[in-house]
């Protein structure tokens, strides 16, 4: 969830959505974000709506706490319930995310699932998972999440180099990672993720190439590897900025993507979204599928996004807020805005072109679809794709994907 929020118009204090938001609900699936805001410590990249002890301190009470969180959280899915009235769908993907969920008992996760489940009910095939920083949990703590239905687990790998890390602000020691991949399938996790980042001040090619292999290496079935972004605001842009350490280019960023491609591919790991591989498509991410076709989603939680039937709306920011606003039984929402028709095309087009089917060249006005041929022309999109009516992005088209996105929405 990032730190800053939109403006937007106001929330109702039901949270009621205009009518036409459930039209057409039963042909899209619904999906639950759960967020938990807290960290032991504040990485130095991160820019999330993620808070730590110290900041919390005085600053929210007993409502800020994480003890008493889960049933927080759970008002917020009975209020859900009330806003989508008699929706028939099942839950079709629950994520918690943060933040570090696993910072909480995993009895609160648990809590926090069966609210889900209690309210709305899961589809058979329901996708559960949770994030974990690799310090945060145990063999334990993974077979009760394991029991408790959770059956995908996502773990914050970033980097098998030390010195990375460190630049990160990562605690975890490398190794840990991979020992949790081993310890999810020993708890009966089918599905395990880890997350890597490249582009790192300080990050060599060798360096990446040893986090690729530690990752394959420890089996999991999705691999997610993101370029570093340097917000503003956060404490490794400050670093940057007084050049204590240097900073990556867009150069450096395409060569490591393309040795991911090279060292994932030869895995067996196919790319189905611009920064994340799968084994199977059985081990793709469901819940951000949701996202990037546009689907239904509830987030809950401080700072967190929803979209239901093109409504989109977003909580507010604090815990203490946020749960003062569920105490008093109002929406803790902040803003929202109802997307237009042509919002939604931009929209689909921006999110559905990054995934491997590619969008239909039916979104696209005039001027994309002359875009769309010359990025045939200059290897940026599929050839066969553009002739069988979608627009897939190609490799190099993928290390240009924001521009040649750019181009399409036109």
């Amino acid at each position: 969830m990032p730190s800053a929020l939109p403006d937007g118009d106001p929330v109702p204090t039901t949270g009621e959505l205009p009518p036409h938001a459930l039209d057409g609900a039963a042909e899209r699936p619904l999906g639950f974000y759960l967020h938990v805001p807290y960290c032991a410590t504040r990485c130095g990249y991160c820019d999330f709506n993620t808070y730590t002890a110290t900041e919390l301190r005085g600053s929210g009470g007993v409502l800020a706490s994480r003890d008493n969180y889960a049933d927080t959280l759970a008002d917020e899915v009975r209020l859900a319930r009330k806003v989508l009235g008699d929706d028939p769908r099942p839950v079709r993907t629950v994520f918690v995310g943060g933040g570090t969920p696993t910072l909480l008992d995993a009895a609160d996760l648990m809590r926090m699932l069966a609210v889900v489940r209690d309210e709305f009910g899961l589809a058979d095939d329901a996708e559960i998972t949770t994030e974990a920083n690799p310090e945060s949990v145990g063999p334990a703590y993974l077979a009760a999440l394991r029991e408790g239905g959770f059956n995908r687990v996502s773990f914050g790998m970033q980097s098998a180099r030390q010195h990375v890390l460190s630049v990160l602000d990562r605690t975890h020691t490398p190794g840990r990672p991979e020992r949790c991949v081993a310890e999810a399938r020993d708890a009966g996790f089918e599905h395990v993720n880890l997350d890597l980042i490249y582009g790192t001040p300080g990050e060599s090619d060798d360096d990446w190439r040893a986090s690729l292999a530690a990752a394959i290496g420890a089996g999991p079935d999705h691999v997610s590897a993101y370029a570093l972004i340097v917000e503003e605001g956060t404490r490794l842009a400050r670093r940057i900025r007084s050049g204590e350490v240097p900073m990556t280019d867009d150069d450096e960023h395409a060569d490591r993507y393309l040795i991911a491609e090279e060292a994932l591919s030869a895995a067996g790991y196919s790319w189905y979204e611009v920064s994340n591989w799968a084994t199977t498509e059985a081990a793709r991410c469901l819940h951000n599928e949701l996202y990037w076709r546009g689907a239904d989603w509830w987030g809950a939680g401080p700072g967190a996004h929803s979209h239901v039937g093109g409504v989109r709306w977003w909580n507010v920011k604090h815990p203490g807020a946020y749960a003062a606003a569920l105490a008093e039984g109002r929406s803790p929402g902040a803003g929202r805005e109802l997307l237009t028709p042509e919002d939604r095309r931009v929209e689909r087009v921006m999110l559905e072109l990054r995934l491997r089917e590619g969008v239909p060249l039916t979104l696209l006005h005039e001027a994309g679809l002359t875009a769309a041929r010359r990025a045939v022309r200059d290897g940026l999109l599929e050839p066969a794709a553009h002739e069988n009516g979608r627009a897939v992005l190609t490799l190099r088209g993928r290390l240009l994907a924001d521009a040649v996105i750019r181009d399409l929405v036109d």
